[in-house]
Formats: C-alpha cells, structure tokens, sequence
C-alpha cells in the first residue's frame, strides 16, 4: 500500500526536509524514525519538494509504501501522537502504487513573508524577513508581472544547483499586503522553482520596491541570465510552501 501524507511543518529546527549525511535532523529524517515507530518496518519517504533549512511548510507531500494494516486516514491522528509538535500530518490517503509526487504536473505555490516595520516582534522573527523604511508596493507588483510566464531563470538560481534546465514556468506572482502595511507577502505559483529561486524573486522585488533596481531592468535580468544582476537571496525564514494543485 502506498500512502501519501500532506506535511506541515515548522523549519526553524532543522536542516532542511532531506535525511543528511552528518546526522543533523531534518523532516524527512523525523518522518522516517516515526514511521518506523509506528509501523515497525523500514520505511524511507519520498517528498515532492526538498525544502532547505529554516524553510516551513503549510502542505508539503510525500509518499511512502507500508504492509501495514493502518487504515491510510488513520496516519494523521497515529504519527501526529508520535511527532513532534513542529511537524503535523494534516491528511493521509491511498494513491496508486506507482505514484511519485515529483514525477506528476503539479502547480507550487511558495509565500515569502517579510515584516515592514521599524522594530521587528520577537514572535515574527522565525517566519518573516524583517526590512524598514519607505517602500514601493505597487513597483512590486508592477515587476512581479515580468516574473510570469516560462522564461529561462538562471539570473535567479543560486550557484551550485544540479538542474539539467534552468527554464521554468511561472504562472502567477503577486504581492499582499495587511492593512497596516506591516506584513507583506509575496506570492509565487510555478511548475517547479531553480535552488533559492523564490527567495531570489522576493528580494528583487524589494530591491524594485526600494529604488535600487528599476522596473525596466527586470525583463533585462531576466535575458541576461546573470545571477550578479538579480537581488539578494532572502532568509530563508520567510519563505513557506504553501502546497500543490495537480494539473
């Protein structure tokens, strides 16, 4: 039987989702040894995103195989009894055997929050990037619009990503605002993202909404395929996996 799981989690405390060779703890890691706890058997997830340390998630996917006589919506209450309070299963159900979340079509949708204020409340630090001073909101937006569409996104991959093409689709990126102006949260949709791609959108947005890269230079970057002319890559505390649509 294999059975796939919606996880959310907060990544403050770990290394990431996948299992290290050093033994720092990651979700994936945690998911494993409490399957096992709870099932007995070996069991090794298989996760449709590899979120990177200090990234959370609200809907993460991953699947696993088990001959165990659980029934599959009974994971949720039985591995959240044995989980830790930062993780939490929020479904389990039956998929085909031969399902595998990375080998489907699916839309992602990442959330980078930032906090737009003088002083940052300590309860915010762990998943908002914290900036002050004027912004531009509607120069965000306005640039987030060039980001649409399938483009090829070098210019905004960090180095040292293992991709055979750095050409992706985006199909919506836009930004939020509360009504104080205090939480900001940029909104991408795409059909798989480069390494620290959203964190790399998010802050050439804020540099757009600061002054120091202009509207017209985005569709530039974009061409230019250069890493040096897109904006800094965010913290990763800001940024969440909200979930998966399947096309």
């Amino acid at each position: 039987m294999r059975i796939m799981l919606t996880v959310a989690y907060d990544g403050t405390a770990y290394h990431g989702w996948q299992v290290q060779a050093h033994e720092e703890k990651t979700i994936e890691g945690v998911l494993n040894s409490s399957l096992k706890e709870l099932t007995g058997e070996d069991i090794s997830v298989i996760g449709a995103s590899r979120t990177d340390a200090g990234v959370h998630a609200l809907g993460n996917l991953c699947v696993f195989d088990s001959a165990s006589t659980i029934p599959p919506e009974r994971f949720v209450p039985a591995l959240n009894s044995i989980l830790p309070p930062d993780i939490r299963i929020m479904k389990s159900e039956a998929v085909d055997s031969d399902f595998h979340p990375r080998h489907v079509n699916t839309r992602k949708t990442y959330r980078y929050g930032i906090y737009h204020g003088e002083i940052c409340p300590p309860m915010e630090r762990l998943y908002r990037h914290h900036v002050y001073g004027p912004l531009d909101i509607g120069a965000m937006q306005e640039a987030a619009a060039y980001m649409m569409g399938e483009h090829d996104f070098a210019a905004f991959c960090a180095a040292g990503a293992q991709v055979d093409s750095t050409v992706r689709t985006v199909y919506d990126v836009h930004v939020e605002t509360s009504e104080n102006g205090e939480h900001i949260d940029i909104y991408v949709t795409g059909n798989g993202f480069l390494y620290n791609m959203v964190r790399i959108m998010a802050g050439t947005l804020l540099e757009v909404s600061r002054g120091r890269i202009a509207l017209s230079d985005i569709p530039k970057i974009i061409k230019s395929r250069d890493r040096s002319g897109a904006g800094p890559t965010l913290p990763a505390c800001g940024l969440c996996l909200v979930g998966y649509d399947f096309c």
